[in-house]
């Protein structure tokens, strides 16, 4: 216990060191110099192949196409997205994606019949994606998400650093509004995802996913009827991690 509080403490020292240096810096120089010189070979991005994760993508394929790109496949997603990210990884030229998912046999155990989610969703989670991120993630240090402030009320305290259990975690686009990501795939002639064009603005598994009305959150779709907001790989010990 000693040992890990001593370990959280010098993570969150890291983090605001981190946070300090990187303060007035672009998304690209955060990403640039992470990868090459803070943590060179000990850190992956982790994508969803959502509505927008072509930015921080072709971000990083400009720096190191070889850099890990981690595809946690839940066995749920809808087939857009695994057309759209065969098709992000073609164009971009990724050379090192990394494809993970739930083992068999958990799924067996847990959820036989493949309708967890609509009586456990928070256990669902737990099993497709919890489980099998944190072993993906055992060979880095830190890892990239592309959470932004702006996707719903419980993300508007995000920073661009933060701990979670033993990674620094980092969240280059973090102020970035749904305007500057419009912008972006314009500029770079980026695909869209192929269910924006009808609704879909947060693009999870297919049973747990729908289209947002105009007005609400880019994460409302996610979860109907549910109070749940959040998947589970950005909790810490069942609690949000905030920064």
């Amino acid at each position: 216990m000693r040992y890990e509080t001593n370990q959280r403490l010098e993570l969150n020292d890291r983090a605001a060191e981190l946070a300090e240096k990187f303060n007035a810096c672009s998304a690209e120089t955060v990403l640039e110099t992470l990868f090459r010189d803070v943590f060179p070979g000990r850190v992956g991005i982790v994508s969803s192949f959502g509505a927008e994760s072509g930015v921080t993508l072709h971000m990083a394929s400009r720096i190191d196409p070889y850099i890990p790109v981690i595809f946690l496949d839940t066995r749920k997603h809808f087939p857009e997205t695994i057309s759209y990210r065969d098709e992000l990884v073609e164009k971009l030229g990724l050379g090192n994606l990394q494809l993970v998912s739930p083992r068999p046999a958990v799924l067996e155990a847990e959820d036989p019949q493949g309708d967890l989610h609509a009586s456990e969703p928070d256990r669902c989670c737990h099993v497709r994606k919890t489980i099998p991120m944190i072993q993906a993630l055992r060979g880095i240090d830190c890892w990239i998400t592309g959470r932004k402030r702006g996707q719903t009320a419980i993300r508007a305290a995000l920073q661009l650093f933060e701990v979670q259990d033993r990674w620094i975690k980092v969240n280059p686009l973090f102020d970035w509004t749904a305007q500057d990501v419009q912008e972006y795939y314009h500029h770079h002639n980026l695909p869209p995802h192929p269910l924006v064009s009808h609704g879909f603005r947060s693009i999870g598994c297919a049973p747990c996913t729908r289209a947002v009305g105009k007005g609400e959150d880019a994460r409302a779709g996610r979860w109907e009827n549910s109070a749940k907001t959040e998947c589970g790989i950005h909790f810490e010990k069942g609690k949000l991690v905030r920064g």
